[in-house]
């Protein structure tokens, strides 16, 4: 067969289930678009911005069940995409970037956007192709694919010459995927689960006094087994940043985001006396720990598929590496086989565990209902409406910012993969796309992100993206002024704001520009009735820019807990000498 390699990318994509591409064409790679615009099966996205593009292919991949796939130009294209590339690397999600290359039988050196790419994307990507002949495209991309997806998921770089795509080759078999993989002699091994491991982790939890679950994204798909065991158990549930959705948030038992000073109360309360804790799909990184302040019980199991992981910030008894998918249901029904503690006493147990969550957690809301935000709008009012307003199966897409760890304290998500943020890369600049593409992906769900000026300015001109192609999703910004995660970091040790006030911007004008719709929300008074206006006009497929006049004057739990854990690991001379400095400049002016 006679095959041009543009014509085997698309019916590569196809065949593993590609519904959406996003990217810019170039002369790198409009033979791939020429392609995919024949397909039924996949619609190519044009974006404003590559970087917007590979934050796009990020949601998709977190929130469908689609891998992201972004077909971008060599060189400038796969720079600018590098920031969402890094972002799904870091965070662990699937994604195909497959960039157009240079002439590969060209006798010519110099030519346009010529550089060695795989050397600029190894450290983001879990491995680089390039393709050599029409022969390769199709397996490439289906052994990307199952690399992508396998162990702990990520980025795979493909690079196809734009000659192996404009002209025809020689291909012996054109597989499907289905027909690839029953050929494959060396499957992607999946660990199996330890026997000997999985009846310590039995034996630790049934001997604790006071078990906790602390669930990280690795979980996110384990659901219905960890509601199971932390029943079971009568355990309290935290999660990591980006694990909000692993577990119910309105389950009795779930607590917060981690369980540290960085914690909400109910977290930090419930974790006091843990003398077992059972953490799944989570790496123990900077962010879920609070700056690495929280104090781990020497009882530590750690499941996670990706074995790297354990013991590289806290040592653990036991380790089980596995897809939490596997290794928890078999862990509930070894744990159902060999409970010890009776109904009555797990029943009641839970009973007053639940009451002081429930307690600990009204008396936050409360602590934030009286917080007097003066003519501003207060987070918790606005969670609070956006809670009640946004359906259990609404999805919540989250920037980079103060706002994020405001979501993760005041807005309770119900369902798993409804709640996704950029976490170990924090990429600011993430939500608008990912709102778009998150929608895209779920057109009969409510999507809404919640952003802060500052990362919105940095890609809200991605909404044009939404407007042409009516993706009506409501897009609150958090309109302060402010860089104010950095901005209020910066007050204890240097008391002035350097680099971190943005100004006003007006935002209608950007709305005008985008062919947005655009709403504000000067006060508590106006939240619920500019909420239900915007979901009207989000359901006749128009993105609104919510512009939210919010009050960042009172500190979140996890920006109080992470400064005063690093200001405790600071010598006590730098100590002397930044405070004796904002000191003296809170006098001097």
């Amino acid at each position: 067969m006679k095959k041009t390699g543009a014509w085997l990318v698309r019916y590569a994509l196809e065949q593993i289930g590609v519904r959406y591409t996003f990217g810019i064409p170039g002369v790198h790679n409009t033979e791939i678009y020429d392609e995919l615009n024949n397909s039924e099966l996949i619609h190519p996205m044009l974006v404003t911005h590559e970087g917007c593009g590979a934050f796009m292919a990020d949601a998709i991949s977190r929130t469908s069940d689609s891998i992201g796939t972004v077909v971008i130009v060599p060189a400038a294209g796969v720079t600018h995409a590098a920031s969402g590339i890094g972002e799904a690397f870091l965070d662990g999600i699937p994604m195909l970037v497959i960039a157009g290359g240079v002439r590969s039988d060209s006798k010519f050196k110099y030519q346009l956007h010529d550089m060695d790419q795989h050397t600029l994307v190894k450290p983001i990507t879990k491995k680089t192709f390039k393709v050599n002949s029409q022969e390769e495209v199709v397996e490439t991309i289906y052994e990307a694919y199952q690399i992508a997806v396998s162990g702990e998921p990520g980025p795979v770089f493909i690079e196809i010459p734009v000659n192996i795509q404009l002209y025809t080759g020689t291909v012996a078999n054109i597989p499907s995927y289905e027909e690839y993989c029953n050929k494959q002699i060396l499957k992607l091994a999946t660990p199996s689960i330890q026997e000997k491991s999985l009846a310590e982790v039995v034996e630790l939890l049934l001997q604790a006094k006071s078990p906790g679950l602390f669930l990280g994204w690795g979980a996110v798909d384990a659901m219905d087994s960890s509601v199971t065991l932390a029943e079971l158990l009568g355990a309290p549930v935290s999660t990591t940043l980006q694990g909000l959705s692993a577990f119910p948030g309105n389950h009795p038992l779930h607590c917060g985001m981690s369980f540290g000073p960085a914690a909400v109360p109910a977290a930090t309360q419930a974790f006091s006396e843990c003398d077992c804790l059972l953490a799944v799909g989570t790496r123990f990184a900077e962010i879920a720990t609070g700056s690495f302040g929280v104090t781990v019980p020497k009882n530590l199991i750690h499941i996670d598929i990706n074995p790297d992981v354990f013991h590289a910030n806290y040592p653990a008894k036991v380790n089980i590496q596995g897809d939490a998918k596997i290794v928890l249901p078999e862990l509930v029904k070894r744990l159902k086989n060999n409970l010890q503690l009776t109904k009555e006493n797990r029943e009641k147990k839970i009973q007053v565990l639940t009451a002081e969550i429930k307690k600990n957690k009204q008396n936050y809301l409360e602590e934030w209902f009286q917080h007097d935000s003066k003519d501003r709008v207060n987070p918790a009012r606005f969670f609070s409406a956006l809670r009640t307003s946004l359906p259990d199966d609404g999805f919540v897409v989250v920037d980079d910012g103060n706002h994020t760890f405001l979501t993760a304290e005041l807005m309770p998500i119900h369902k798993p993969r409804h709640m996704i943020s950029p976490t170990d890369f924090n990429c600011m600049g993430y939500a608008v796309p990912a709102t778009i593409a998150t929608k895209l992906a779920n057109p009969e769900k409510a999507v809404v992100g919640i952003i802060g000026d500052g990362a919105f300015l940095m890609t809200c001109m991605e909404l044009i993206t939404a407007s042409r192609n009516k993706i009506g999703a409501v897009f609150a910004v958090f309109n302060d002024g402010e860089l104010s995660q950095i901005s209020q970091a910066q007050q204890v040790p240097y008391n002035r704001k350097t680099c971190t006030v943005l100004g006003t911007t007006r935002f209608e004008g950007i709305a005008l520009a985008t062919g947005a719709e655009y709403l504000s929300i000067q006060t508590n008074d106006e939240i619920k009735h500019k909420l239900d206006e915007a979901w009207i006009l989000a359901n006749e497929g128009r993105p609104v820019i919510l512009d939210v006049h919010i009050d960042y004057s009172k500190k979140t739990r996890f920006t109080q807990g992470i400064v005063g854990t690093n200001l405790k690991r600071l010598p006590f001379a730098a100590k002397v000498r930044m405070i004796g400095r904002a000191l003296v400049r809170r006098v001097t002016g």
